[in-house]
This record gives C-alpha cells, structure tokens and sequence, in this order.
C-alpha cells in the first residue's frame, strides 16, 4: 500500500505543479489598498462616519446627492425602520395566536376516542405522550408557513439595514435608530402583551 501511495506522490506533485501558473491574482484594475475612500460608479465610498451626500442606499437608482434627496432618503429609512418593527410586533401576535391553536390541536388529539369500542378516558401512549417532554406541537401548515415568511421578511430588511449601516453616512444610521426607537414605542406593546397570554 505504501508503494502505490509513493509512486502516485510524484505525479500529484507535478499535476499541482503545472496548475500553479493558471491561479494567480489578477489585479483588475481595483486599488485593494485601504488607505483611502473606495471609487464606485455613483461616488466614493468613504470608510469613516460621515454627512455627506452621494451614498448609495441599497440600489444604485437611490443615490440622493441633494440636501433634499438626503432628507427624502432619511424620512424613507425612518418609515422602513417602522415597518420592521411593525412585522416584530405581528410576528409576536401571531406567535401567541399560534401557539394557542396548537394547543387546542394538541388536546384534540389527546382527546380522541380509541378504535375500540370500549371509551377510556386516557388512552396509555397518549398519557405517555402528554406526560413526557418529546411532545412538540404539531406542524400546522397555515401556521408554520405563515411564520417562516414573516420571519423572512424580518430578516431581508435587518440585512438591509446592515447594507445601509455599512455606508456610514450618520444621518441614514440615525434614521434607523430613530425609526426603531420610535417603532418600539409604538408597537412593543403588543409584543409583550402576546407574549404574556
């Protein structure tokens, strides 16, 4: 075995050998060093805290370059913050909803008479099941679909506030704070009433 391995290293070595020369960086015409702000085709990206305008904001069709662009831009991000929270929010409802369903599934099931003619009233593996912790509530299609689009949806606009973050322009940061801050207020109370039921 140790033969075979010995005479088969020589040409691994040469295969990988003349591979070498096709992998190499190519340079392709981008300054990789980190020194300074990085050119885009709609502007510079500048890698500090800044105000000024000519950030792109997830789609180069949204570049606001004006005073008024940068508020426009700034009162959007705001209402997008709000619209986050706002799903947060449903998402806690309807998970309190849901779980209260799965229960009533749950005790129906329980509840089922056996196919013998004879009514118990807890038949022994449903006892078992409802005394053990492996009983998971049940997989209920218009829920658990339902929740994992939300979930979705939560998750594209927080990476697409991450994207945004990355700009560093303070004013588009600023306004998802505010914007989260102020959705809190307006829609975490139902969070954490559903999640008090």
């Amino acid at each position: 075995m140790s033969s075979r391995f010995s005479a088969t290293l020589p040409l691994l070595a040469a295969l990988t050998f003349s591979l070498l020369p096709s992998v190499h960086a190519h340079s392709n015409g981008m300054d990789m060093s980190m020194d300074g702000s990085m050119d885009l085709a709609a502007g510079q990206m500048l890698t500090y805290l800044h105000f000024t305008p000519g950030d792109i904001v997830l789609f180069y069709g949204w570049v606001p370059s004006s005073k008024g662009a940068m508020v426009g831009a700034c009162i959007g991000l705001f209402l997008f913050a709000l619209i986050e929270r706002w799903i947060g929010a449903c998402r806690s409802v309807m998970e309190a909803h849901w779980r209260t369903r799965a229960q009533i599934v749950q005790a129906d099931r329980i509840n089922l008479p056996t196919g013998s003619g004879k009514k118990t009233a807890f038949p022994s593996g449903r006892i078992r099941d409802t005394l053990t912790l492996r009983n998971a509530p049940p997989f209920i299609p218009a829920h658990d679909i339902a929740r994992g689009v939300l979930h979705a949806a939560q998750v594209a606009i927080q990476f697409a506030f991450m994207l945004i973050v990355m700009s560093f322009q303070v004013g588009f940061i600023m306004s998802i704070i505010i914007g989260l801050s102020v959705g809190e207020t307006l829609f975490g109370r139902f969070a954490s009433h559903a999640s008090l039921h």
